[in-house]
């Protein structure tokens, strides 16, 4: 989507930093988080980024102490999701993520819920149909929004094929795919009823260790230790 129109280097280059403020946030270290100290207003690039993040641009704001909404940081999130709302033929994965950021927005920002753009509505037939390599990439997709609180229904649809995603975070492991094994990790971190077989708190902490300082696999991680006590 994003990276196709603006190019795949210089959108990657401004995602890892904002990915890393995030997960520096997470972990309690620098100044208190501010959006807008990574990604300007006005800025095409700054939008696409927070697109692909999804909820995860807002993730500080669900620790009280870590982050004070302002003024400035609602407006690069509004830039964003008005520049790259779902088109009708979009994916599931696209108006999940979408979903997912409007939600967070409704939950941290100030502005008023009426003053948000709608909650789309989002299929969610594929979790119960997708053969589970295909669920597995899915989910690691939407990995932003395991956030406490957000995607409620989908993380109850999502309990039925816990061992399908633990699964997939064997595999992903063993493939050396580090990006969608962090996604899958999380979204298993907030799930109930893990297999304790799966070893997921050495998972997660060989998947940190191994990603050669990956900023979207590092956020993924932490935020589920953070958030879900899981990994370290």
């Amino acid at each position: 989507m994003a990276e196709q129109t603006q190019g795949a280097a210089p959108l990657s280059a401004v995602i890892a930093d904002a990915a890393s403020g995030v997960a520096l946030a997470l972990r309690g270290e620098g100044d208190p988080y501010a959006l807008s100290r990574f990604l300007r207003q006005g800025d095409a690039l700054a939008s696409a980024a927070i697109r692909v993040l999804g909820a995860d641009a807002l993730a500080p704001y669900a620790l009280d102490h870590r982050a004070g909404p302002g003024g400035e940081d609602e407006t690069v999130v509004r830039e964003a999701l008005a520049a790259f709302p779902p088109k009708p033929d979009a994916s599931d994965v696209s108006v999940w993520s979408y979903r997912g950021l409007v939600e967070a927005s409704h939950a941290f920002l100030p502005g008023g819920a009426n003053q948000w753009p709608p909650t789309p509505q989002a299929g969610s037939a594929w979790v119960a149909t997708d053969p589970w390599p295909k669920l597995a990439h899915r989910v690691s997709q939407l990995a932003a929004l395991a956030l406490p609180g957000l995607a409620s229904s989908l993380a109850d649809e999502l309990t039925a094929r816990t061992d399908d995603l633990a699964r997939g975070f064997v595999r992903a492991v063993r493939r050396r795919d580090w990006l969608q094994a962090a996604g899958l990790g999380r979204w298993l971190a907030r799930l109930p009823e893990v297999p304790p077989t799966l070893g997921l708190d050495s998972g997660l902490g060989f998947v940190r260790q191994m990603c050669g300082g990956d900023a979207r696999v590092t956020l993924h991680v932490v935020a589920a230790q953070r958030f879900y006590g899981r990994g370290w």
